[in-house]
C-alpha cells in the first residue's frame, strides 16, 4: 500500500482509525471461546467484519499470538489472509517490534513482507541502520520505527538529552531520515504525549505517524489532531481494547462496531475542522 493510495482510503471513509487485534484468550467472549475450535480466528473475524466500515488499518500485535504457540501464530496468519482477501483496501500493520543485526531482520522482513504479505511492520531503530535497512526497499511497503511511545518508561530513555541538546527520540527521528523517505517509512508516536506531537511534527512534518493510545490509556484524540495533523491527514491512530473489547457478551462485535463508528465520526469532524482551517 502506497502513500497515495493510504491517503486516498483515509479520504473515502473519511477516517484515520487502526483498530489493533490484541486479543487475549482470556478476554474472548465466552459465547465463542467455549463453542469454537478457532475461538482466536473466529473473534478476530467477527471484529473485522463489525469494524471495516470504519477502520483504515487493522493492527495485530504478535505477543498476543505467540503466547499461544503454534495455534496462535496459525490464528494470526489466518487473520491476516482474511483481511487481505475480504478487505484488500485496509492496511495490515504487523506490531511485531523487530530489530536485530542485519541477517536476522533480513529473515524477519521476509517472513512478514514476503511470507505473510502485511503493509507494515513496527520496527525498534535503537541497533542502528543495519537493523533496520533490511525492512526498506519493499514495494509498498511500510518500516514503522519506535520514536516516542506511550508507556511509562518511555521517560527512562526516550526522553534523555544528548551531547548535541537533542533528546534521543529526536535523534533517532532526524538519524532515520537519512535512511528513508517519507513514502516507506512512519514513526510510532504514543497519544498520551499530548503536545510532544508539536516537537515531533517540527522534526518530520511529512511522515505518517502511528498513534496509540487513545481510549483505554488515556490519550486524547483531540490533542493528538490537534498538534500532528497535516493536509494529508498524517495520523493513524490505534484503539484496541476500547473497541474490541467493548462487551463481553453475545453482542460483542455489535457493541465493537459501534465504538469504532463513535471514534471515525469524531475523526470525521477533526479532518473537516482542519480542512476548513
Amino acid at each position: 500500500m502506497n502513500r497515495e493510495f493510504l491517503i486516498q482510503q483515509i479520504r473515502n471513509k473519511k477516517s484515520f482509525l487502526c483498530v489493533g487485534l490484541d486479543t487475549d484468550i482470556n478476554k474472548i467472549p465466552a459465547c465463542i471461546r467455549d463453542n469454537s475450535e478457532n475461538p482466536i480466528f473466529d473473534f478476530n473475524k467477527a471484529i473485522v467484519d463489525a469494524t471495516a466500515p470504519y477502520a483504515i488499518a487493522y493492527k495485530p500485535n504478535l505477543a498476543f499470538y505467540e503466547a499461544e504457540g503454534v495455534k496462535g501464530y496459525e490464528a494470526f496468519e489466518q487473520t491476516v489472509r482474511y483481511i487481505r482477501d475480504n478487505y484488500p483496501d485496509i492496511m495490515i500493520i504487523a506490531d511485531a517490534k523487530r530489530g536485530d543485526i542485519g541477517n536476522t531482520s533480513n529473515l524477519y522482513a521476509r517472513s512478514f513482507f514476503g511470507h505473510l504479505g502485511v503493509d507494515a511492520v513496527t520496527v525498534a531503530p535503537y541497533m542502528g541502520e543495519d537493523s533496520v535497512r533490511p525492512f526498506l526497499g519493499f514495494d509498498g511497503k511500510w518500516v514503522i520505527l519506535l520514536a516516542l511511545t506511550s508507556n511509562k518508561g518511555s521517560h527512562d530513555f526516550q526522553m534523555n538529552e544528548e551531547e548535541n541538546g537533542r533528546r534521543l527520540f529526536e535523534n533517532v527521528i532526524l538519524t532515520s531520515q537519512k535512511w528513508a523517505s517519507a513514502d516507506e517509512m512512519m514513526y510510532v508516536v504514543g497519544a498520551t504525549q499530548g503536545s510532544m506531537f508539536k516537537d515531533i511534527r517540527a522534526l518530520a512534518p511529512d511522515h505518517f505517524l502511528l498513534v496509540p493510545g487513545v481510549g483505554a490509556q488515556g490519550g486524547s484524540l483531540e490533542e493528538v489532531a490537534r498538534y500532528g495533523m497535516t493536509e494529508d491527514c498524517g495520523l493513524i491512530v490505534n484503539s484496541s481494547r476500547g473497541i474490541i473489547y467493548a462487551s463481553s457478551g453475545e453482542d460483542f462485535a455489535e457493541a465493537a462496531s459501534a465504538e469504532a463508528g463513535k471514534l471515525a465520526a469524531q475523526m470525521a469532524e477533526l479532518l473537516d475542522g482542519y480542512n476548513r482551517n
